[in-house]
């Protein structure tokens, strides 16, 4: 985890900077969050948080967590993570007990607080593991059912045609992360699905 440090360093530096706040939204994870710049002016009317690190991994985000996440004191959290440990070759059940690791830590650190998980996209990029995107999400989704006050929000399939492929138009030219024509997307689906504002 010794690469993630110098963008870790710069989070924590951010938090202590921060005046408390009862009524935080937390939006944590990998760069699909950290590159969410426009959070402020889509969600006008929520106090919101970014604490993405640019490349993590879902492991990266459960083992940051006490660093990251409990300074922050989250009334809630929307949480992005997956794609990368399927993109580094993890497979479906590695990332599951990745995002296991992360609710038992909420469910002892932060009890109560609720999770918003956005389900991983399936990009251009990464069209080549759809189906193993697919399997996670749905482990994923089944243990977000057993948890209390936490949602899956499909943020997948609004990203998707007909045939079920990746519109292109949604995403940068890597073809892996959304453009701004995305994150409205994202931010219409969460307004939609969500239930943390």
């Amino acid at each position: 985890m010794v690469w993630y440090e110098d963008d870790v360093r710069q989070l924590e530096v951010k938090l202590i900077a921060l005046p408390p706040a009862p009524d935080r939204v937390v939006f944590y994870g990998s760069s699909s969050i950290r590159l969410w710049t426009t959070l402020a002016q889509d969600f006008p009317q929520v106090n919101t948080l970014n604490l993405g690190f640019g490349g993590s991994t879902l492991a990266a985000c459960a083992w940051f967590f006490e660093r990251l996440i409990l300074p922050a004191t989250p009334k809630s959290i929307v949480f992005y993570a997956g794609d990368n440990d399927l993109g580094d070759g993890r497979h479906p059940e590695e990332v599951y007990l990745f995002f296991c690791a992360f609710a038992e830590k909420m469910g002892k650190l932060l009890p109560g607080v609720p999770v918003s998980f956005l389900s991983i996209k399936i990009s251009p990029f990464r069209w080549g593991i759809a189906n193993q995107i697919q399997a996670t999400n749905k482990l994923i989704c089944g243990e977000l059912e057993k948890m209390p006050g936490c949602h899956y929000v499909d943020t997948t399939t609004p990203l998707l045609a007909a045939d079920g492929r990746p519109r292109r138009e949604f995403f940068e030219k890597d073809g892996l992360h959304l453009n701004p024509a995305g994150y409205r997307i994202w931010q219409q689906v969460l307004q939609q699905q969500a239930q943390i504002f």
